[in-house]
């Protein structure tokens, strides 16, 4: 729980304090009605980053390339309410329930540097407990990540975030 702290900070430290971010605040931890660790004002636009760590038993270096796993859900079981008005009871987080995963792969290299990824490019639940429509709305738990990092994976936030934006405009 410390290193995820930790890595909170780092991220603060390392990407939130650029020019064009004119606000970052952490909400309240304990409200479950909002994902992300961050909230943030980029280029005048809000997004939430929800960051998150790799699970230290899943790292292997393999041909000079990093691989391991991230857990991406919420840390407790509760009701939500899928876009199509079925509720659900999970510990999965929703497609759309914040913007950008920023994962830390520290325990790759112990070097302290992020991987990015859009929400909407995130794998979804395959579990069979949860119906074809409702995998569709529900990420995936375990979500794989490599250094250097591959689709959807990128090294840049802001260029993550210029992409997000570029697409609201459309």
């Amino acid at each position: 729980m410390l290193f995820g702290y930790t890595a909170e900070f780092k991220l603060h430290e390392l990407w939130l304090k650029h020019p064009d971010i004119t606000e970052a605040l952490k909400d309240d931890d304990h409200d479950r009605r909002k994902k992300g660790d961050r909230r943030i004002t980029y280029k005048g636009h809000s997004f939430t980053i929800e960051a998150k760590s790799l699970q230290t038993n899943s790292i292997k270096e393999i041909a000079g390339r990093w691989q391991g796993k991230t857990q991406v859900d919420a840390s407790d079981r509760r009701k939500v309410i899928l876009p199509n008005g079925n509720e659900v009871n999970t510990t999965l987080l929703r497609v759309g329930e914040f913007d950008v995963l920023a994962v830390n792969v520290f325990s790759f290299k112990n070097e302290w540097n992020f991987v990015f990824a859009k929400n909407q490019d995130l794998p979804r639940s395959n579990w069979v407990g949860y119906t074809p429509e409702q995998q569709q709305y529900l990420l995936a738990s375990l979500v794989s990540v490599t250094w250097p990092p591959e689709p959807p994976f990128v090294d840049n936030l802001y260029a993550l975030l210029d992409e997000l934006i570029a697409e609201c405009s459309k």
